[in-house]
């Protein structure tokens, strides 16, 4: 009799138990993703499969893995510059106050053209020291003549001629650094200076008036670029580096000119910046524009190589034990494997996929944290 009440007491908590799940199963939208949660909860290390009844399913969003073109192109902001070659700033080479101003911005200039003239009274000093020293300099070499034909005839005494020999390396000395500190200057009589373009270009500012005071090492006083000579520079953030070789080809997109060039990436910038957490890489054009003007914003599409072309939405993607990277798979039979992945970079909310998914297989890209509420985050 005890057995037989035993059996019967078991069979009634069965059906309490069968019974509560139906209700739960049937009951609105505002119970069901908690039951999901609790049914298809994460599996056990070792466990194949997550199983899903067909109202909890509702609650998931499930795609098939497609190759995405967006993962072969990187877009970085950029701008349009000179080349460092083709930008001269141009400084004072003697103190003084500017005495003319001999060009005009927008004005093309040749290597040569006179720009500005300066009254320096350093310079004067500098151009009479040097007068002094080849005064001194063609004594010394007139006394060491004398001494050494008085030595050759037999009249003239070996240590005369040793002195006049040691006085005229020191007036050679002295007359070389004299002549080195006056081509340092420049051109120019007196105390007049006339600065001189370095190179072609045009001249893109002044920032010298007449009359102003000016000293070696200032700032600069013009400002001279060649239009011919440009490049572009991409930003590109540190997380993206890796990703990022010289000789990569690249499309320009420039807005202003409602035009688009092929590019080469040529060098990068060794220094990330520490505000936007970027760095700089130049890109050459593959041929010159008309219009374009340094300054000018460009857009920059980066074509990558050696990505798997896959990428999912972010939400696809959870991460478990603080490193593990994992999607949960639909299976042909309805249920759900939960995968490893290797994820690469991130934007624009898609991830892109190194391993782990192939294309056509199908995933869950939104409500995977109902199948695995062991996971700590999304991606």
């Amino acid at each position: 009799m005890h057995r037989a009440c035993r059996v019967v007491e078991l069979t009634l908590r069965a059906f309490a138990v069968a019974l509560a799940c139906t209700l739960a199963a049937g009951c609105g939208n505002e119970g069901a993703p908690a039951a999901a949660a609790k049914t298809a909860s994460a599996p056990e290390d070792g466990a194949r499969a997550v199983q899903v009844r067909p109202p909890q399913k509702q609650f998931l969003a499930i795609e098939a893995v497609g190759t995405s073109d967006g993962a072969d192109v990187l877009t970085l902001p950029g701008r349009v510059t000179f080349r460092p070659q083709a930008h001269s700033a141009v400084g004072a080479t003697a103190a003084g106050r500017v005495a003319a101003l001999l060009v005009r911005p927008g004005e093309r200039v040749k290597a040569g053209t006179p720009l500005l003239t300066i009254d320096s009274a350093d310079a004067a000093a500098a151009r009479a020291v040097l007068d002094q020293a080849t005064t001194r300099l063609a004594s010394a070499e007139s006394v060491y003549r004398r001494n050494v034909e008085m030595s050759e005839r037999g009249v003239g005494l070996q240590v005369e001629r040793q002195e006049a020999e040691a006085r005229l390396k020191e007036a050679r000395a002295e007359h070389e650094r004299a002549r080195v500190a006056v081509s340092l200057i420049g051109s120019g009589q007196g105390s007049r200076v006339t600065v001189k373009a370095p190179a072609d270009g045009v001249v893109m500012a002044i920032r010298a008036a007449v009359g102003a005071t000016v000293a070696p090492g200032g700032e600069a006083l013009l400002e001279l670029g060649d239009p011919s000579r440009l490049q572009v520079v991409a930003q590109v953030t540190e997380s993206d580096l890796p990703r990022v070789a010289v000789g990569q080809e690249a499309e320009v997109e420039l807005p202003a000119l409602a035009t688009r060039v092929a590019a080469r990436v040529e060098s990068f910038n060794p220094r990330v910046d520490t505000d936007s957490r970027r760095a700089d890489a130049y890109l050459a054009l593959a041929k010159s524009i008309p219009g374009l003007r340094a300054g000018m914003l460009a857009q920059v599409g980066l074509r990558l190589g050696g990505g798997s072309g896959l990428a999912v939405p972010v939400s696809a993607v959870l991460i478990k034990e603080g490193k593990r990277r994992v999607v949960y798979v639909e299976r042909p039979d309805g249920t759900f494997e939960v995968r490893d992945v290797k994820t690469g970079y991130n934007r624009d909310g898609r991830v892109e996929i190194l391993q782990g998914l192939a294309p056509g297989e199908r995933i869950v890209v939104r409500g995977a944290l109902l199948l695995d509420t062991q996971a700590e985050q999304l991606l």
